[in-house]
């Protein structure tokens, strides 16, 4: 459940008994219209490796990209990674099994329908992640309303699928997959058993990621000012994610940078 909490707080550093989940775009990095043009920075991909070595490997992505798009943007950083909201896994044999061929039709057909739809709106641009398909209007939100129309009118059509809407996206996913159960899943398994869980994250993808810690006893950060939310502290943008990780890098490392 979402809840409207005015007033967050800030995060307060990590102890050794975290467990610390981070979403990606919005978040660690900037949102862009090509997803393949962002970079983590350098002195970030290190901040991220001398945490995950503090708290004994216990940090993962969970993003919706693909696990192929994180491990070429963090290389040669290689965190636990959950991509597509929670459908990919690193040690899932089944992340790259192959798409049911009536919902691959679907998605095909889908793929197709949705190209005339971004013929008529230029700007509109169309992600095939596989197994599921995503919407984009960051450079064209006056087409939010047809985009989110569309999308509508034709999820009924594919069994097992749900719609993620995000910031300036919209997506069919699977129904079994999101942020929360890919914490759950993760928390059921070392590293991260009997941790304290913390999540990160700026999108309403991330609210369920959030309850998820919640129910473990452990705590959210929202990214940015979105008012409805059930997150318990929050930071203002990505430059204070980056400092507030900076901050959180084991004394010793710290003082030899």
């Amino acid at each position: 459940m979402v809840d409207a909490i005015p007033r967050r707080t800030s995060p307060p550093p990590l102890d050794d008994a975290c467990a610390l989940f981070l979403d990606v775009d919005g978040t660690l990095v900037g949102f862009s219209i090509d997803p393949d043009a962002v970079r983590v920075p350098p002195h970030i991909l290190e901040a991220l490796g001398a945490i995950s070595d503090r708290l004994h490997g216990a940090v993962a992505l969970v993003s919706g990209r693909p696990l192929a798009q994180l491990d070429a943007l963090f290389a040669p950083l290689r965190l636990p990674a959950a991509g597509l909201h929670g459908h990919q896994f690193r040690d899932d044999a089944d992340a790259a099994a192959g798409i049911p061929e009536d919902t691959s039709t679907f998605l095909h057909d889908l793929h197709s329908a949705a190209a005339h739809l971004a013929v008529a709106h230029p700007g509109v641009r169309i992600e095939d992640k596989g197994v599921s398909v995503a919407l984009h209007w960051r450079a064209a939100p006056h087409a939010a309303d047809a985009v989110t129309a569309f999308a509508r009118s034709r999820i009924a059509a594919l069994a097992g699928y749900r719609l993620q809407p995000g910031d300036h996206v919209i997506e069919f996913v699977p129904e079994g997959a999101n942020k929360g159960l890919a914490v759950e899943r993760m928390m059921a398994r070392p590293p991260f058993a009997g941790r304290v869980p913390v999540f990160v994250g700026d999108d309403l993808t991330d609210e369920a990621g959030f309850d998820a810690v919640h129910r473990h006893g452990g705590w959210s950060v929202l990214v940015g000012a979105r008012q409805s939310s059930s997150a318990r502290h929050a930071l203002p943008g990505i430059p204070d994610v980056h400092a507030w990780l900076l901050a959180n890098i084991p004394q010793r490392e710290a003082t030899t940078r």
